[in-house]
């Protein structure tokens, strides 16, 4: 773990009760992984299940965790990224609530500050969402 759940607001421009990641687990310019505990009180949380736009905004906030890691051991200073599109989404399941998921994001392309990346979130090994973001970063 590079980034833990005590210290990733240093990383991320969220704020409770908006924060849907944990740990940042890995990040290089190739790949990202980060974990999720489902909580009961998580704003999106509906009929006991983490809704399509949890695991969407958790595949963000994955991408500013490991921009922000990035940009720091780099340049000093994490910026500011926004959701630009979101492309060939497809929903396999929900997680529970007290469920722990796992996402893992790759960056495919950038061009000069819109990176366009796939992103995917696991429960216990199986897929529960996928889809390509494009990424805005501020400079």
């Amino acid at each position: 773990m590079i980034i833990s759940k005590q210290t990733i607001t240093g990383y991320i421009p969220h704020r409770a009760p908006f924060i849907m990641v944990d740990n940042l687990l890995s990040a290089s310019r190739e790949r990202f992984e980060s974990d999720f505990r489902i909580e009961e009180d998580n704003v999106l949380v509906e009929n006991g299940y983490f809704q399509e736009m949890g695991l969407i905004e958790n595949i963000a906030q994955t991408c500013a965790a490991a921009f922000g890691y990035l940009d720091r051991e780099e340049a000093g200073e994490p910026k500011t990224g926004f959701i630009g599109a979101i492309g060939r989404l497809e929903v396999f399941g929900l997680p529970p609530v007290n469920a722990t998921i796992r996402t893992v994001v790759t960056p495919t392309h950038q061009l000069g500050n819109i990176y366009m990346i796939k992103g995917e979130s696991f429960l216990e090994g199986s897929i529960l969402l996928g889809c390509e973001m494009k990424i805005v970063v501020t400079e």
